[in-house]
């Protein structure tokens, strides 16, 4: 039976939550867009209004405790820090067909969202090649990327697969789909572990990772300790994806930061628990040294404790 995806459910108003709820309520109607805030939040959205690129967006906000018909897909935006409380907070969006879709970093979200609501629901998904940015109530992106997901180990589209797949099309929604998305996921886990953190840390912009250096070279031994954690997990994430990252870091803007280091700039909590955090509980669980995720940890654990 095909169960084709007509309402969307979206938490978290964050740069990608926003990106990808401007784009859909473009394309879908009003009321089946459905953004999932709790009240004080709903308002604040009302009062202070919420910008994509300068133009005010129209959404539809429903709280946690509104009794809706189930979402054919709910989106996942929130921060780390918040994903507890918004796992509780769509129960009434779940339905029987529900596709759930985290645009989280890390490798945990997944998990967490299916020790609660089952495996059935996800579909994995790495967000990329954005460039978006978003202060207070202004989210600018210059750059969309696109969504790649898919199942974590196939070697065919699910029928899940298609029903997103036939949905994006529809709504002109960048994506690829990927039916190997564990090695997927783990390297872009590699990337942040490696970008986001060694950046954030010295207070620079992407420029002082582009070009031999001492910060460049504590990113790839960042990210060298995720590989090695990973292939314990039986994940082997290959030298040619880091080789594969490092140029795609050299065609960033110098003079840009990455999310990290923008949220250590605002007194922001860092996502440092699903980077160096996941390395370093990891790394103890094999008994192996991750020295440069195990200071990046403490770090920011130290800074963040200040705030």
């Amino acid at each position: 039976m095909n169960h084709s995806i007509k309402k969307v459910s979206i938490i978290g108003l964050g740069a990608l939550g926003v990106m990808y709820a401007e784009h859909l309520s473009q394309k879908i109607n009003f009321e089946d867009l459905r953004i999932i805030a709790d009240q004080n939040r709903i308002d604040s959205y009302k009062e202070e209004g919420v910008y994509c690129n300068g133009e005010k967006c129209h959404f539809n906000y429903v709280a946690p405790d509104a009794v809706v018909e189930p979402a054919d897909l709910l989106i996942v935006a929130v921060k780390y820090n918040q994903l507890q409380e918004a796992i509780q907070a769509v129960k009434h969006h779940l339905g029987e067909n529900t596709i759930i879709l985290s645009v989280l970093n890390g490798i945990e979200s997944e998990r967490d969202i299916a020790k609660v609501y089952g495996e059935k629901h996800n579909l994995y998904c790495v967000a990329q090649g954005m460039t978006a940015s978003k202060v207070g109530n202004q989210m600018t992106y210059k750059n969309k990327g696109m969504l790649c997901f898919g199942e974590l180990d196939e070697n065919k589209n699910s029928e899940k697969v298609e029903r997103l797949k036939k949905f994006f099309d529809e709504v002109e929604m960048p994506y690829e789909i990927n039916n190997q998305m564990a090695i997927k996921l783990w390297s872009k886990l590699m990337i942040n572990v490696g970008v986001n953190q060694t950046v954030a840390y010295f207070g620079g912009t992407n420029k002082i990772i582009q070009k031999e250096s001492p910060e460049r070279e504590m990113m790839i031994a960042a990210m060298k300790e995720v590989q090695i954690v990973a292939e314990k997990e039986g994940i082997i994430i290959e030298d040619k994806e880091i080789d594969y990252w490092l140029e795609i870091m050299g065609s960033l803007n110098p003079d840009g930061m990455p999310s990290m280091a923008q949220d250590v700039e605002a007194k922001r909590y860092s996502e440092v628990e699903l980077f160096a955090g996941t390395i370093v509980r990891l790394g103890k669980k094999h008994s192996l040294s991750v020295p440069v995720n195990t200071e990046f940890n403490r770090y920011f654990n130290e800074l963040e404790a200040g705030y």
